[in-house]
């Protein structure tokens, strides 16, 4: 076993600004993580903290997994880096042709970023440019949805729907619009899956082309479920009339699967599980297991073809120093090496009605007002705490992490989505610790 870190001293003079922390709260009260193997965590003192977030959605195979430690390994003492303007390296190659494998049919072409932040930016981008390529390029307005998170960039600040992430940054671009969000406690409280109410709200699409002429729309962007806002489940049929509204006026439908793409939904990916194919959809998090930084955009053939029709030359100007950085690569294959020796891309299939069941046996505890899940993911919201939202959940948080099991919370909802080496017993163990951390609030 490793030694333990040493505990960092005088936090509050850190020169590390933290995001998206109460920078003040915490370093007088730090919650430190210093190693993790499999499904834990260990502080710096040595206590074990069970994994219930995959680190932040995106450690799907656990946590220091041989073949992926490996393969970054033997990567850093090759080659370091290698450009892909103008330049490449075979493993960029491999990596985007093992990620096509995996994905829908339709979708061969991978572009490579180096977050979920800047996937969304250039599935947006790339949209846009579609739209010019094949003489569209009066389409311009994009379409995003309340409740929505599509990173921190300026495009998918602008299509979000957080308000909170873009209330002192403005609007981001102009030519966005937003449709309302599916969550209707009133009507879907303590659904199991899908909910049975609401495939009625993709309407509002149809509104947004009346109201702005659906032949200047470019795209529209959507999370299959909403993970950061909440774990926002779709409603029976709405991503399928979604997909016909976009197919009707020309719209691309972009999918954002940073979340829940590479196995958390029991599929590859949530377009597989819901059966509902965007145009483009967006990845990162479990891209690399979270072990490297990295994302990546898929688009159907068409989409890549029809750049493809002009003279020589640069098709698309857009691009990053480290897409396809070499590390992430190595980071990749080892995870898809690892994913489909142990069958993770669907084993989420095989425990999701456990993990359903143990999610909902929480029904009836004290200030639990709903339950959502799925795939392996569920969301536990509490009824606000009067004049103090978000006050009730931060502190059942801290409950379960000094308890020893890590949580999430995103407002007054609590979301978990484990790596997807899970077994039961630490299922048992994760609701069995929310349970206890929410009753022991006031």
């Amino acid at each position: 076993m490793n030694k333990p870190a040493e505990i960092p001293t005088d936090l509050e003079r850190s020169a590390f600004w933290m995001p998206f922390t109460a920078n003040r709260q915490f370093k007088k009260a730090p919650r430190l993580l210093a190693r993790a193997e499999g499904m834990h965590y260990w502080t710096p003192e040595g206590r074990q903290v069970l994994d219930g977030t995959a680190g932040l959605w995106c450690v799907n195979a656990g946590h220091c997994r041989p073949k992926i430690v490996e393969a970054v390994q033997r990567q850093v003492a090759q080659m370091d880096f290698a450009p892909t303007f103008q330049m490449g390296h075979p493993i960029a190659f491999e990596f985007a042709d093992r990620l096509a494998k995996i994905a829908p049919p339709g979708f061969s072409r991978v572009f490579f970023t180096n977050s979920g932040s800047e996937s969304a930016d250039t599935a947006l981008k790339i949209a846009l440019a579609y739209q010019r390529a094949r003489g569209e390029g009066h389409r311009f307005k994009l379409i995003g949805r309340e409740r929505g998170y599509h990173g921190v960039n300026f495009g998918g600040m602008a299509v979000g729907g957080l308000q909170y992430n873009k209330r002192v940054f403005g609007p981001g671009v102009a030519g966005v619009d937003h449709m309302r969000h599916t969550h209707d406690l009133s009507r879907n409280a303590f659904s199991r899956g899908q909910p049975a109410h609401g495939a009625e709200y993709a309407e509002e699409l149809e509104r947004l082309c009346a109201l702005h002429d659906p032949s200047t729309i470019a795209a529209v962007i959507v999370e299959p479920v909403a993970g950061s806002a909440g774990v926002l489940v779709p409603p029976k049929g709405y991503l399928e009339r979604l997909r016909e509204i976009c197919t009707k006026y020309g719209i691309v439908l972009i999918f954002d699967e940073v979340i829940t793409g590479f196995g958390r939904m029991g599929a590859p990916f949530a377009s597989q599980r819901f059966n509902v194919m965007p145009d483009i959809f967006s990845t990162a998090k479990g891209l690399t297991n979270g072990t490297v930084p990295m994302g990546a955009v898929f688009t159907r053939d068409s989409i890549f073809e029809a750049f493809m029709q002009g003279p020589d030359g640069i098709e698309l100007f857009h691009g990053y120093t480290y897409s396809g950085h070499p590390l992430a690569c190595a980071a990749g294959i080892g995870t898809l090496d690892t994913y489909a020796e142990e069958g993770l891309l669907t084993r989420a299939s095989t425990l999701e009605r456990y993990w359903e069941d143990a999610a909902h046996a929480l029904k009836g505890t004290r200030h639990i007002i709903d339950i959502r899940n799925s795939g392996l993911i569920a969301a536990i919201e509490l009824e606000p705490r009067p004049g103090a939202p978000g006050k009730r959940a931060y502190e059942a948080f801290v409950k379960a992490f000094e308890s020893g099991v890590l949580i999430r919370v995103t407002g007054d909802i609590i979301a978990v989505s484990p790596p997807l080496i899970i077994e039961k017993a630490q299922i048992d163990r994760i609701f069995d610790c929310v349970k206890q951390s929410v009753q022991s609030v006031d």
